[in-house]
This record gives C-alpha cells, structure tokens and sequence, in this order.
C-alpha cells in the first residue's frame, strides 16, 4: 500500500499483525522494499510492518542544522530535519494510522547514513517513537555530539540499535573519519541514561550492505528487551 501525507510518499511493507510494532524508514526512493526484504529473509526477525518515506533531498530533510558541504560535487546540508519530521509525525503517521485496521503496538524509526542521524536526533524533538535504529549513521555531522550531550530525550527509549562498518573510521576526509568516536560516545551516553543499546561493528567501508547492515540494526531494536 502506497499512500501520500503532506507531500511525503509512504510505502507499506509486510502484512498487517495485531500487536506489532511499525517502522518508519526514511529511504531514497522505492528502497524500502529492498529493505523489507533483506528484513524478512532474517532468521528470528520480530513481526513488524516498515513504513518506508521517500526522501528526495536527502541533505537537505535529514539534516538537523545548516552544515557546508563536505565535498564539491555534493549540496549543502540545509538543516530541514525539523521541518520533515514535523510532517512525519504531523500527518503521515495519523494518515497511515488511520488507513491499518489496527493500532501498532509502538512506533519505531529507523534509517542508514544520513538517515541513522535523525533517526536519532528525532528522539530529542518527539516522544513518538518508543525504539530507535541508526546503521551507519552520520554521527560525524558538525556539533551533533555536543547537541546530544546537552539535550534530554523527548522521552525516554526501549531500546536503540547502533551499528558501523570497521572500515568507515578510515575515510580520508577528517570530518568522516571521527564517525567511530562518535558513535562509540553516542552509544556511552545511552548507557549513562539508561537506555538499553546493542552496538554492533560490521565488515566493510560506509558503501557495503546498507539494506542488509539496516535490517539487522533494525531487529536488534526490535528484539531488545526494554528495562523500562
């Protein structure tokens, strides 16, 4: 099922269950379905529905604060995470809320690259999703860990998935290069606030397996037992 809120694309994947928790999943374009796919075929992977958003300005949407480019060929970051989720959480979740025959047990979000950062910084602007899942995410960009350091989440998560490939802190750029201290301190401060998070180092550079790195992160969020 396809539907539009707000100018936003949603596709659904997997079948409707009573009881289970919904995954919205910002992608480029109709890469949800490579990625529920990759999800499905996992072996022990927890019942869900994924909700996957089509993101057309990827630096532009997904990026929290205005940031120059890190490379010529590439667009600015212009700083409109608040504006998108303020559209996800506004009117595509009601619309797609509304169109399942049942309540999910629980939202959750997820996301790869740029995409695993507001995954994450979506967590200290809303309280709607209760589980978080950020493969690779972009924890390098400019003053995110001094964001997080001095913020409260909206609400306190069941759980967060974190995963890297062991080859990404190797990039020549120095910005991209401190993405694993980032997260390693990203993954510290949960623990510190109690947050129960799985952080898993995956073979490869950044460009490697993304939908199948997504969906593994993906069900270890959902798996997790929450403390809570």
């Amino acid at each position: 099922m396809t539907l539009n809120a707000d100018g936003l694309q949603i596709t659904l994947h997997g079948k409707e269950h009573a009881g289970a928790p919904l995954v919205w999943a910002p992608v480029f374009g109709d890469e949800g379905e490579k990625l529920f796919a990759a999800y499905d075929a996992l072996p022990d992977a927890p019942v869900c529905m994924l909700a996957a958003v089509a993101v057309p300005d990827w630096n532009g949407m997904l990026s929290p604060w205005a940031a120059p480019r890190l490379y010529k060929r590439d667009s600015d970051f212009t700083g409109g995470a608040d504006a998108f989720l303020a559209r996800l959480t506004g009117s595509a979740i009601p619309a797609v809320t509304s169109a399942l025959s049942a309540e999910p047990l629980y939202h959750a979000l997820a996301g790869y690259s740029l995409a695993g950062l507001f995954t994450l910084y979506a967590l200290f602007r809303t309280d709607m999703f209760r589980r978080a899942a950020s493969a690779s995410g972009s924890l390098w960009y400019p003053d995110f860990a001094e964001y997080a350091a001095a913020h409260s989440f909206a609400r306190q998560p069941d759980a967060v998935s974190l995963s890297l490939g062991d080859k990404e802190a190797n990039a020549k750029h120095p910005v991209l290069a401190s993405v694993a201290e980032k997260t390693e301190q990203f993954a510290e401060l949960l623990r510190q606030r109690g947050v129960p998070v799985q952080f898993a180092w995956n073979p490869g550079n950044h460009f490697q397996d993304a939908d199948q790195r997504t969906a593994r992160c993906i069900r270890g969020m959902l798996a997790a037992k929450s403390e809570q």
